[in-house]
Order: structure tokens, then sequence, then C-alpha cells
């Protein structure tokens, strides 16, 4: 039977030890969890293999900035002021002076591993790794690195400027000092940390999937079209959005990824992907992000594609 781990009692830790912070990935969770770490006064180091998805994740972030000024939630300066705290750049280097980095990588057991590869020869030996992983175990993560009592689990959600939940997860190996001081982070930024064990897909994901994964099989089965189903769930649970909206949202191959986590990680039949959702990524129709998935976004409004 497994326990949940008791309280401790520790003295608050002095989050003014984390003044750097690298990003590694600049995709849609790498460049929103950059823009709110810079509007909180970290200095930013965003690491990509890529230039133009650097120059893309900057785009982003000035207009994100932008439209907060706008809105008179910032200031003009605290826009310039968060923008010149962000560095780019391609070579692990620019993590060298980083107390704190975290991968926002995709969700690839083996790609992570190869950052982290990468990543633990250029850090500091005081420095803390977190992982934005949103279903992989973090005990198995931490041990591929050369801290696991400094690696953690530290899943935002997404869009990361809007939600505000974090999950802070603990491996077997984490320190009760480095979670602490991550926690303190979390709360630093304005955002409001839950702590979940290391189980697949902790806490969030573990309820939110196998709704989306039901939904699909609901579609696949021929109980109701796509625009049936969400808005059933829009009006019937009063959800802000239906499950195949937010698959769409999520990307369809990081729902799989999970599932496939679910599924092997718990060995239960009632978490196996849905073959329509398998036959979707299959053919590259992965949502919002390549203008397919459930709907299509090519025109001014969404269309169901079944």
């Amino acid at each position: 039977m497994t326990h949940m781990r008791p309280a401790t009692t520790t003295t608050t830790p002095d989050v003014t030890a984390i003044r750097d912070v690298g990003i590694i990935g600049a995709g849609q969770m790498g460049t929103g969890i950059a823009q709110v770490f810079a509007q909180a006064g970290f200095n930013v180091h965003l690491l990509d293999m890529a230039e133009d998805r650097l120059s893309a994740a900057m785009g982003t972030i000035t207009k994100g900035l932008g439209r907060l000024a706008e809105k008179g939630k910032i200031s003009e300066s605290d826009k310039w002021d968060a923008l010149a705290r962000i560095r780019v750049g391609v070579a692990y280097d620019l993590l060298a002076d980083c107390d704190l980095v975290i991968e926002a990588a995709s969700e690839n057991e083996q790609v992570k591993r190869a950052i982290f590869a990468q990543l633990c020869p250029v850090l500091k030996p005081e420095a803390h790794i977190a992982s934005n992983t949103s279903s992989i175990s973090i005990t198995r993560l931490g041990a591929s690195t050369d801290r696991p009592t400094k690696f953690m689990g530290m899943h935002f959600m997404n869009p990361v400027p809007v939600m505000q939940l974090v999950e802070l997860i603990r491996g077997i190996a984490t320190d009760e000092t480095a979670f602490a001081l991550v926690r303190e982070v979390v709360l630093k930024l304005g955002k409001s940390p839950v702590s979940s064990e290391d189980f697949p897909a902790f806490i969030v994901n573990r309820v939110l999937l196998p709704m989306i994964n039901e939904a699909v099989y609901t579609l696949y089965e021929g109980v109701g079209s796509v625009e049936s189903i969400d808005t059933a769930l829009r009006l019937g649970a009063n959800h802000p959005m239906g499950p195949l909206q937010l698959a769409d949202f999520i990307g369809l191959d990081t729902c799989l990824a999970i599932m496939q986590v679910l599924h092997e990680g718990l060995a239960d039949s009632k978490y196996r992907p849905c073959p329509l959702l398998v036959k979707y990524v299959e053919a590259g129709w992965l949502g919002r992000k390549t203008g397919r998935g459930f709907y299509d976004y090519a025109g001014p409004a969404p269309v169901p594609t079944r």
C-alpha cells in the first residue's frame, strides 16, 4: 500500500538564491514560462536549437507583454524591463550561471534524457533542475541526471501567462529543501502550487486526459459529432471549452503521449488510447498547431472535421 509523504516542518527557504532561470525549449510552454519569469523579475536564459523558434518566442512574449501594458496590468517600462531580462541562445553554455533550469521540451522521455546529458556538465553544482513534463516519471528523469536530490517536476498549465496552477512533483530522491525552494519560486511568480506524488500523469492530466480520450471514443463510436460532444460538455458540465476543442488546443500528439504513459505506467485497459486519436496523430492532424485536428482551422472560424 502506498502512503502519502508526511508533512515536514521546514523554515521558509531564501528565494533570492534563485536569480537566473534557464528554460530549455522555445515552444508554446517554454515561451510562456519565460514570459512569467521575466515579468516576476528573474533573469531568463531561453535555449532552443532552432534560431527561428527563438525569434518567434521573443515575438510572442513581446506581444503578450504589450497586451498586458495596453490593459494597464503592467506599465510600459515594466514591459521593456521584462524583455531586457531575457537572453536567448542555441548553446548550452547559455545556462552555465543559472540557479534553476526548467526543461520544457516535447513530451518524449528519450528527448528529455538527451537534454539532461548535455545540460548537467555545464551547470554549477548548486543549480536545481526541473522538468515541465506533464506525465513522465520524475524519479526516472532525475536518476538520469547528476543531481537527483535537486531535481523535481514543475508542471505549468497552458497558456502559462494566464493559468494559475503549477503542479510540483517530488521524485523519490528529491530533497525537501529543493522542493520548498521551488515552491517559493512558484509563489513569487504569483501562481498557486499544488503538490503531487510521482505517479503517471500526476493530478491534472490523470483526470483530464482520460476524459478527453473518452470524448474521442464517443466520437469514434458514433455516439455524437464533434460539435455535439463539445456543446454537450460546455453546456451540460459548464466547461469553458469542449474536450475535443481542448484536445486540439493541447495538441493531439501530446494527448496521445500522455495516454500512452498512463496505459503503460498503470497497466489498466481503461487508459488505452482511442484508435481514432492514434489515426489523427499518424495523419499529422495535431490540432491548432498544424491547422487541423478535430477542427479545421484554415478558415475564419474552426470547422468540425467529423
